[in-house]
């Protein structure tokens, strides 16, 4: 079959387009490679901006990466994020009917938006062995219930705004005193070891004791 000048230059017009058409789309996924990659790094210098504390340093440096770095724990809403950070075990434990099958907090804490005090491992292994043995009974179920709610906060609340008196979901008001880099809690000055940590939906502080309410 005869090929006309016509027919050849058509088809050297169609290779030609389709070779831009690869070149625009390459540029394309790059740039878009890019924009992801910028958006990553913006997401890990925000997880890590409003951090406070004298613990914070030693915090990020021993969880660069893994479910308990900052980046990982800014992912996920709370109760999931808590629950892969290695110094809150316990915390994680007593929010998710792992302490106490009667008391379940997953679904309340992964919705709306929160302010927590959460108390680190060393901080539940201070307290009388009797209480947390109590506190996983039935009968403990309802002390245990106003002892986490009254570590969390309505509304995410930065270090620049945690300072004052605020009302718990337990229904008692605590206060927060100090500066940004030298927060206490509470009546018996829990310190926060780290605070401003972010999840999806809260703002947490790591504090070195546990917090008992009231009437507790």
């Amino acid at each position: 079959m005869r090929t006309t000048k016509t027919g050849k230059s058509l088809a050297i017009a169609a290779v030609t387009s389709l070779a831009m058409f690869s070149v625009a789309c390459s540029s394309s996924d790059d740039d878009s490679s890019a924009e992801d990659s910028a958006t990553e790094d913006a997401a890990d210098d925000d997880a890590s901006a409003d951090l406070v504390g004298p613990g914070c340093a030693d915090y990020v440096a021993e969880n660069p990466e893994g479910p308990a770095s900052v980046e990982a724990m800014a992912q996920e809403p709370l109760a999931t994020a808590v629950s892969g950070n290695a110094l809150l075990t316990t915390f994680a434990q007593a929010v998710s009917g792992e302490l106490n099958s009667e008391v379940d907090l997953t679904e309340t804490l992964d919705e709306g938006e929160f302010t927590v005090f959460a108390p680190v491992d060393d901080a539940f292994a201070a307290l009388p062995e009797d209480t947390v043995d109590t506190l996983g009974t039935p009968e403990g179920a309802g002390t245990l219930e106003s002892v986490l709610t009254y570590h969390v906060i309505e509304g995410q609340l930065s270090p620049d705004e945690i300072v004052g008196t605020h009302t718990t979901r337990e229904g008692d008001e605590v206060e927060v005193r100090g500066d940004p880099e030298t927060l206490t809690v509470g009546a018996d000055d829990a310190n926060v070891v780290c605070g401003g940590v972010k999840t999806a939906n809260a703002t947490v502080y790591l504090i070195d004791a546990v917090l008992m309410p009231p009437e507790a």
